[in-house]
């Protein structure tokens, strides 16, 4: 039979989501815990490989059993093994065409910023920028990314292809705590840590929207930093 779950995990206790030789990843738990419960190895297919630090309120996987389990079933028994760092929230049946990868049409991702005074509690879970941002300036220069273009200024590594579509992007404020969503198919390696990171070159002072634009257009990378992994969560996954 063949499943889709639906993930959560704390990404600062894992290598990532994918397999590493020598080190901890979400994979890595996930298959040894289904291993268990089919009696046999289990390979699964995430929607996203989440580099170390990130984390996932809800990250597609996909795999097949040689055992039929009730889904509800198969929830109790995968968080059983993989719990407290990993959760499964949901199970259902998939047809066996069906790729976690493959089939994604949207993603969204959330990055947290705290602009308040360092949080050390909290510092696994934000970025603890701890300085006050122009969230004006940012809602209005993150207006150019929008739509489809080539990302290859905020690309970390080589690809054959850059090009994506980011559909939205939002900003919240509550308590010092900065939201920034991205709503999108596709992300690289990177990409969104970049983009949060010439934001905040906006929201600084540093540069401003066409800057970014110039950024965005000549495909060269700004003087931007790559922001922490700790602050970025996989929110949901739509297919």
């Amino acid at each position: 039979m063949k499943y889709f779950i639906s993930v959560a995990y704390d990404g600062s206790k894992y290598y990532g989501f994918q397999r590493q030789k020598g080190k901890l990843s979400v994979q890595e738990v996930l298959e040894k815990a289904l291993k268990k419960i089919n009696k046999g190895e289990v390979l699964i297919k995430g929607a996203g490989r989440t580099d170390r630090g990130v984390h996932a309120l809800s990250q597609g996987v996909s795999f097949e059993l040689d055992k039929d389990i009730p889904p509800e079933r198969l929830v109790n028994a995968i968080n059983s093994i993989v719990l407290p760092y990993i959760k499964v929230n949901y199970a259902k049946y998939v047809g066996n065409d069906f790729h976690a990868r493959f089939g994604v049409k949207e993603k969204k991702y959330t990055y947290v910023i705290n602009i308040g005074v360092f949080d050390p509690i909290m510092n696994d879970y934000l970025y603890n920028y701890n300085k006050n941002l122009d969230i004006k300036n940012m809602k209005k220069a993150a207006k150019v990314l929008l739509g489809a273009h080539s990302y290859e200024a905020f690309t970390s590594g080589k690809r054959d292809n850059y090009n994506s579509i980011i559909d939205s992007i939002n900003f919240t404020k509550k308590n010092n705590i900065i939201k920034i969503t991205f709503v999108g198919k596709s992300f690289y390696r990177y990409m969104i840590r970049n983009l949060v990171g010439a934001l905040i070159l906006v929201g600084e002072g540093k540069i401003n929207r066409e800057d970014l634009k110039n950024i965005l257009d000549l495909k060269r990378e700004g003087n931007y930093m790559t922001v922490p992994a700790n602050g970025l969560y996989l929110v949901d996954v739509k297919y």
